[in-house]
């Protein structure tokens, strides 16, 4: 096989810069996620809504994990179902690389100049209950996101872009809610031990707050998944893909 000028090989498929700027957007802010969950984040609202009253309370990692869906709304509308089910189980995978060296940072032995190693533990160190509602939730609501999508896709053609933005992200965005705060707050702590079981009311309103921030962000990124891909494709960076089942 012989090198081309342009630096790969002749018949070798070269990646787009869309399709490695959208990968490092996706593991970017998946990434992010995973080390800005352990703060929790609470916003005051000027009325109070049922269960959750006049106070959203969300992991500080919704807003870097509502990217995610971004970034995979437009790589499937772009590259197709099947590419962004690779992107999204392999980025599952590196979930774990991440875990690995988080965990090995935090076990290794530190200089008399580090900062303070317990400090750095407990900021980077998610606690056993929040990794596995994070996982769990993130490979099955990753996945029906992608699913969703492009069967509204069969249905509606290259039309209607923003109804399989919306289905798909709002209804995973419930899906992963429902699943992570469920097992980190709920299940884990009962049934493993790990982590605190929070009272019912206290869990509702987790679930409440989180959504609702998560669906306004699924309305208000419509426009920038239009732009990216109405920007992509006027560079002729993506062919039309063939809708599969």
């Amino acid at each position: 096989m012989t090198e081309t000028e342009t630096g790969s090989y002749a018949g070798e498929p070269t990646p787009t810069i869309a399709q490695v700027g959208l990968i490092g957007l996706f593991v970017t802010a998946l990434v992010t996620a995973q080390l800005t969950a352990a703060k929790v984040l609470a916003f005051d609202l000027p009325f109070a809504l049922p269960l959750a009253g006049a106070e959203l309370v969300l992991p500080g990692a919704a807003l870097a994990y509502a990217l995610t869906f971004l970034a995979s709304d437009c790589y499937a509308e772009l590259y197709g179902r099947k590419a962004a089910q690779v992107v999204v189980n392999v980025a599952f995978a590196m979930n774990f690389v991440v875990l690995v060296l988080v965990w090995s940072t935090i076990a290794a032995p530190a200089a008399e100049t580090s900062i303070d190693p317990g400090m750095f533990a407990e900021v980077l160190g998610a606690s056993t209950n929040i990794v596995l509602g994070s996982l769990l939730a993130y490979v099955v609501s990753q996945n029906w996101d992608v699913i969703v999508f492009h069967r509204i896709r069969e249905y509606t053609g290259a039309e209607k872009l923003w109804l399989r933005n919306l289905a798909s992200t709002a209804s995973s965005q419930a899906i992963d809610t429902v699943i992570f705060v469920a097992v980190a707050f709920a299940i884990a702590p009962a049934i493993l031990g790990v982590g605190v079981v929070l009272p019912l009311e206290v869990v509702l309103a987790l679930m409440v707050g989180q959504y609702l921030l998560k669906l306004a962000i699924a309305v208000v990124d419509t426009p920038i998944v239009y732009a990216i891909v109405g920007f992509v494709r006027s560079r002729q960076d993506a062919v039309e893909p063939t809708p599969t089942g």
